[in-house]
């Protein structure tokens, strides 16, 4: 029930992957934090890339700035430059790009005149929130040592990056067949209503609530010292 979608085994493997590609970029000047600000400026074109509707550019931009919270740790890790304010910037710095992102969905997908598209986003950005809050939380009063909180839960922030790239890529794709003409549209008449982005933020938030409560459930049982 607590276990993440992406395994421990698979966290593995990517973050091994991702370490010649961080060493690399290392040689080449750039420290840890560079890589914190470099993905955080390249996520905030992928959200004004959203914003104007540019769907398939943006995902694969937010994508590309989303992986660069693999590479500045993962070199970090290489080079023994971890420290409180390396990781400090690296959490601020990801949760700050990711409700960029959803702002920029929400202006984008009000402006489409997907009104439930924009509240989908909405809901997506606030279920993205309460599953880093609970983390950090649950972290800074104790509960959960180093990043074991990382694990719990369906919905952790790669498995939100993957899915909302993806739907943003597929977005134009239409889902539904196109109904007939004068037949009930129900919703689903513009492919974006019906498209993989619609299914993504809907995955997005539900998967969120359910992570939130599965990290509460986990610090609710760990054994406690104090008597309530």
């Amino acid at each position: 029930m607590s276990g993440s979608v992406a395994s421990q085994g698979l966290r593995s493997k990517v973050r091994g992957a991702a370490v010649p590609i961080a060493v690399g970029l290392g040689r080449l000047g750039l420290t840890p934090n560079h890589l914190t600000l470099l993905g955080f400026a390249i996520t905030v074109v992928g959200a004004v890339l959203v914003a104007q509707q540019y769907w398939l550019a943006g995902g694969i931009v937010i994508f590309l700035g989303g992986a660069f919270d693999l590479l500045d740790g993962a070199l970090a890790r290489a080079t023994g430059l971890t420290s409180r304010l390396g990781a400090f910037l690296d959490s601020v710095f990801d949760k700050a790009g990711e409700v960029i992102v959803y702002v920029g969905l929400v202006f984008g997908l009000s402006y489409a005149g997907f009104r439930e598209g924009a509240i989908l986003a909405a809901a997506a950005m606030g279920a993205a929130i309460l599953v880093s809050y609970t983390r950090a939380k649950s972290e800074g009063l104790g509960f959960t040592e180093a990043t074991g909180m990382a694990s719990i839960g369906i919905m952790p922030r790669e498995v939100r990056l993957v899915l909302l790239a993806l739907g943003l890529i597929l977005a134009p794709v239409p889902i539904y067949e196109a109904p007939p003409p004068g037949a009930a549209c129900l919703g689903f008449c513009d492919p974006i209503q019906g498209g993989a982005l619609s299914v993504a933020l809907v995955l997005i938030a539900i998967g969120g609530a359910i992570t939130t409560v599965q990290r509460i459930i986990h610090v609710v049982r760990q054994p406690s010292k104090e008597h309530l």
